[in-house]
């Protein structure tokens, strides 16, 4: 007599999972090249981006439904499932980390070395145009506030050594890091004040910052301020500190190697 074997039926979920994760990375991949190439404006871009995130986090939905199944029903899948989760995970692992930032950080996009009085950002045409017309706006009391609480080590750099010969080092550190530098004045003058501005670029998506440098003459030698802020968003994710962070450390350790 032959025996009847009933296989356990494959779970829905669990087959559509990893289509529905492949077809979420290949949405999410396009959109950061078209953002980081500039073949898209920033809204739309970030529109699809955040579709792309949309449909991963569904099919993670579904991985965890099929797994759900697979206990209760004892459904076939379990494998489809992982790898619908695992393809999920990698699109949605970055912008989590990324959301947890905007969650333990304080929103917003301008720090500077100088609460009290941050360098101004240069009007002349050169960083116009570089800027696409744009002046970072003042910020306000309550938010160089909320830096000071959050970026306590965000400080002036003091060298012991005059302007003329800080300002090449200054130079030097910005394009060390990769910065577009835009204007360069070195100190003289009534003043004695030297400024330098430039531009970075965020590494994935290549989102554009603003930076302007001070660099002012001391009794015991020069003091650089360093002001940073992004172009795009409310929220800089803490970029503007790191970068700030990144230029002091730069200009530290070049001022010490030509001692």
């Amino acid at each position: 007599m032959r025996r009847l074997i009933i296989e356990e039926p494959f779970s829905r979920p669990a087959q559509w999972s990893p289509t529905v994760a492949w077809f979420a990375l290949v949405v999410t991949v396009l959109s950061v090249l078209l953002i980081r190439f500039g073949r898209i404006d920033y809204q739309s871009g970030f529109i699809v981006l955040g579709i792309g995130l949309a449909i991963a986090g569904f099919a993670a939905g579904l991985s965890f439904i099929a797994f759900l199944r697979i206990w209760q029903e004892g459904r076939r899948g379990l494998g489809s499932a992982i790898k619908g989760l695992v393809l999920a995970a990698l699109v949605l692992g970055y912008p989590a980390v990324l959301s947890l930032k905007a969650v333990t950080l304080p929103a917003i996009n301008d720090v500077s070395t100088d609460t009290d009085d941050p360098p101004a950002f240069s009007r002349s045409r050169v960083a116009l145009d570089a800027r696409h017309g744009r002046i970072p706006p003042d910020v306000s009391p309550e938010e160089r506030e909320l830096q000071r609480e959050a970026y306590v080590q965000i400080a002036p750099l003091s060298l012991d050594i005059p302007p003329e010969d800080a300002f090449p080092l200054v130079r030097r550190a910005a394009e060390n890091l990769g910065w577009q530098v835009i204007e360069a004045v070195p100190p003289g003058g009534r003043t004695g004040v030297g400024r330098l501005e430039a531009v970075d670029r965020t590494l994935v998506l290549r989102l554009p910052s603003d930076i302007t440098i001070r660099v002012r003459p001391r009794v015991d030698g020069t003091r650089i301020d360093i002001r940073s802020a992004s172009r795009i968003g409310q929220h800089d994710l803490g970029a503007n500190a790191t970068r700030i962070r990144a230029f002091l450390e730069e200009a530290s350790n070049l001022a010490l190697a030509v001692k």
